[in-house]
């Protein structure tokens, strides 16, 4: 399994970032251990029919007594960045008011292991999993949990603030309000724009608060925040199509980091936003929406191709999906085009108000085969020699990329779907807990290592 990259360590500099993601829910497990409080996907995970092979998280990776092991996979495979998300509700079980000491502990513990071993802890703050307790009060629908927020972040700043200096506010606010707030196949599973408007909104705001926090608590602090982001790409030049592109693209890619920069909601290519100005927004709100992040945090799957739909409500548009296409795709039904993450780097930099890029997620899911005990890869290595080579592209054009990040560590929780997509790059049994490094966890390995 000797596969070797197409570019070197050194042709993306010696300051580039390379790192390894996974978040709390999706590798802890340890549900109810230690004092932790239940979060909405603890409760959504446990309601017939939401989770595509039935399963839940409550054992997850096992990683909350794994972790060792698994950092050390890390360290073996040559990356010298770890991000990982706190769990909010292992920190504070109802979300705001008493502080669980063995949760702040055992975070203490990850972070210690990773300085051990001389990787840089990226701490992410919120990975979609709100406590419960908050969610009963209208979750992020209800201003109040903007301040919840702060209250958390200032408790996490103080704890760590003298170990970590990167912190990533939010990981990907489009996809946990539209998955969990408009369309409800994600948790909290709520639907419809009477919860998704408000939600959007509020998020904007705890953002920005968020930063202002870890940036008033933790000295020479390195504050990012990450969005979800695709190319988007008309499906015809007609102009309806055209139209259409520009819609989707206010509402995939600008409706959240166009207000951080103080550009105010995409509202001219995506008047619905405007209903956020009349009914959920304060005027004081206005001056609160921005905050200067250090880095920008782009994470990049897949490009989207769409289309004018007049039936479609509200947003008028329908994706043309890659199985249609005979492109390339995952086993999710993914398009994989390094060219998408080429372009949407270009654009997010193109934003005067940002400094830097990471991309701070990257990876596939594929149909991986164990055989022989092991796991050979192919088309997830191919996946990175494509999307790290239009990563290079961009750098040498000279736009600010200073790190990749791939996703991730080991297979885990995906969400809605389970355990039947496997994006790791260390196989997980998940009766065992068995640990196998795939082929791309090695082709990782002699890119950043050599060896």
């Amino acid at each position: 399994m000797a596969y070797t990259p197409p570019f070197t360590r050194e042709d993306f500099g010696d300051d580039f970032l390379w790192g390894i993601t996974i978040s709390a829910f999706q590798n802890e497990g340890a549900a109810e251990h230690d004092g932790k409080g239940a979060s909405i996907w603890d409760v959504f995970t446990s309601r017939k029919g939401k989770i595509k092979d039935k399963s839940h998280a409550r054992v997850a990776c096992d990683f909350y007594n794994r972790y060792t092991q698994d950092i050390l996979l890390a360290k073996l495979m040559g990356f010298t960045v770890f991000r990982f998300s706190i769990s909010w509700a292992r920190i504070m079980p109802t979300g705001t008011g008493a502080v669980n000491p063995a949760g702040l502990a055992y975070y203490h513990r990850i972070i210690d292991a990773c300085l051990e071993l001389g990787l840089e802890p990226f701490i992410t703050l919120y990975h979609w999993d709100l406590p419960q307790s908050l969610e009963a009060k209208g979750g992020w629908c209800h201003r109040g949990t903007v301040f919840a927020f702060a209250e958390y972040v200032s408790v996490c700043a103080r704890e760590y603030g003298n170990k970590v200096k990167n912190w990533i506010v939010l990981n990907e606010p489009f996809g946990f309000t539209a998955l969990g707030y408009m369309l409800g196949v994600h948790a909290p599973g709520k639907f419809g724009l009477s919860y998704f408007l408000p939600a959007v909104h509020h998020v904007v705001l705890a953002q920005a608060e968020g930063g202002r926090v870890i940036r008033e608590e933790v000295s020479g602090a390195n504050v990012g925040t990450t969005f979800s982001c695709s190319q988007i790409i008309p499906y015809t030049r007609n102009e309806q199509d055209m139209r259409a592109a520009r819609r989707a693209d206010a509402l995939f890619n600008r409706m959240f980091i166009e207000p951080s920069l103080g550009m105010g909601y995409p509202v001219d290519d995506f008047p619905l936003l405007k209903r956020i100005e009349r009914r959920y927004a304060l005027w004081r709100d206005w001056d609160k929406l921005p905050f200067n992040f250090d880095f920008i945090g782009v994470q990049n799957y897949f490009p989207l191709v769409v289309r004018h739909n007049a039936f479609m409500p509200v947003l008028k548009v329908t994706e043309v999906k890659a199985k249609y296409r005979n492109v390339p795709m995952t086993s999710l039904g993914w398009e994989i085009s390094g060219e998408g993450m080429y372009h949407i780097i270009r654009q997010f930099a193109a934003y005067p108000g940002v400094k830097k890029l990471i991309v701070t997620e990257s990876g596939a899911a594929f149909n991986d085969m164990l055989e022989n005990g092991q796991i050979n890869d192919t088309d997830r290595i191919s996946y990175f020699q494509e999307y790290i080579g239009a990563v290079l592209k961009a750098k040498k054009e000279g736009v600010p990329v200073d790190g990749y990040f791939a996703w991730t560590l080991t297979d885990n929780f995906e969400w809605a779907e389970g355990y039947r997509a496997r994006f790791g790059l260390v196989h997980v049994n998940f009766e065992t807990q068995q640990r196998i490094i795939k082929a791309s966890g090695y082709w990782f390995r002699k890119l950043l290592n050599g060896i």
